[in-house]
């Protein structure tokens, strides 16, 4: 059925493809069809970070980027969502056309720029959702907010999801917000996370209860860069990390007519640039820091090397848009079967 779907959608642009297959999903919620399209997915719970996951498959965030669809979307068998990247007032993100296919690669090239309805709206679709499942909140600055002053938005978007969501991401990763990955440089990050952890904290207390809050970072680091991060990342009393971004690096895709579009490139040619970040990033925190792996998982066995590089749990996203729900149980099976693989 999604192949019959997927077809008819990639003869729109990808934005209105975007849109019409969400706004289709919910409204076919109310006669089953997202559970009819996810099918009954294989129970394998992970217990991470004090949470309940039913499955180790997530959807990543950026494909309802403010809580919009929820309902729909959990309908299909993820074991947790993440909704946004939110920001705290409505912008528009960057000028059309922004999204492009690279269906030879299965892959995509964004660059969206945290377009979304604002951090408020996001609050009022995260108390009125039906889905009882995990969701993590990711949350980002401002287009114009200075990298120095960035903190402050952060900490508003955190003060404002964390009583509605059960974990929040820290996104200072994407390529498409102006200077936003200079927040991951050992001179910003120290100084940037000690203030959300203590507004973490703080929330903690207030709402009596502990939400974990994850930093998400890019794929394209020299390994001396991306250690000394990691290295802040390990004593800042983050709670866990997301690995990875979309990347800059458009080797993998060389000589398409989009390879030099601006932006993050995701799917397939992701895999390897992940895999790796993924691999360093376990080999620094140790073997019990929380880590959801992400980035070029189309195919089962992706979510299955995803486990073996050190992943507690994966995400999809672009594997997601060119395979369907059918890629949900496709990775949950070949997560199990990595298990079994290990005894």
């Amino acid at each position: 059925m999604y192949n019959w779907l997927r077809n008819g959608l990639f003869l729109l642009p990808p934005e209105v493809a975007h849109d019409v297959a969400l706004n289709a999903l919910s409204a076919g919620r109310f006669v089953g069809l997202p559970r009819l399209m996810g099918g009954c997915a294989p129970a394998a719970p992970v217990e991470l970070m004090g949470l309940h996951f039913p499955n180790p498959v997530g959807l990543a965030a950026g494909l309802d980027k403010n809580g919009d669809h929820m309902d729909a979307l959990g309908a299909l068998g993820f074991g947790f969502i993440e909704v946004g990247t939110v920001t705290p007032k409505p912008q528009p993100g960057n000028p059309k056309p922004r999204m492009f296919r690279l269906p030879e690669h299965q892959a995509l090239i964004n660059r969206l720029g945290f377009n979304n309805k604002g951090v408020d709206h996001l609050v009022e679709r995260l108390k009125s959702t039906r889905y009882k499942g995990i969701i993590g909140a990711n949350i980002g600055k401002q287009k114009d907010t200075p990298v120095d002053q960035a903190a402050a938005d952060y900490r508003h978007c955190l003060e404002k999801v964390y009583p509605y969501c059960d974990y929040v991401t820290v996104n200072i990763s994407s390529p498409n917000t102006a200077n936003l990955r200079e927040l991951q440089d050992t001179g910003h990050l120290s100084e940037f996370l000690a203030e959300l952890v203590a507004a973490r904290d703080a929330l903690a207390s207030q709402h009596d209860g502990h939400r974990p809050m994850l930093v998400k970072i890019a794929p394209d680091w020299d390994e001396t860069a991306l250690t000394a991060s990691l290295e802040v990342i390990a004593q800042s009393g983050i709670d866990g990390l997301i690995a990875t971004n979309t990347t800059l690096d458009r080797s993998a895709v060389s000589g398409h007519r989009h390879a030099d579009e601006a932006g993050g490139l995701s799917g397939a040619p992701a895999k390897t640039l992940a895999d790796r970040t993924l691999a360093t990033a376990r080999g620094v925190l140790g073997p019990d820091f929380p880590i959801i792996g992400l980035g070029g998982v189309t195919r089962g066995e992706d979510a299955a090397d995803k486990k073996r590089a050190g992943a507690n749990l994966v995400q999809i996203y672009t594997g997601f848009i060119y395979r369907g729900p059918e890629l949900i149980g496709e990775c949950i099976r070949a997560w199990l079967g990595a298990d079994e693989q290990g005894d």
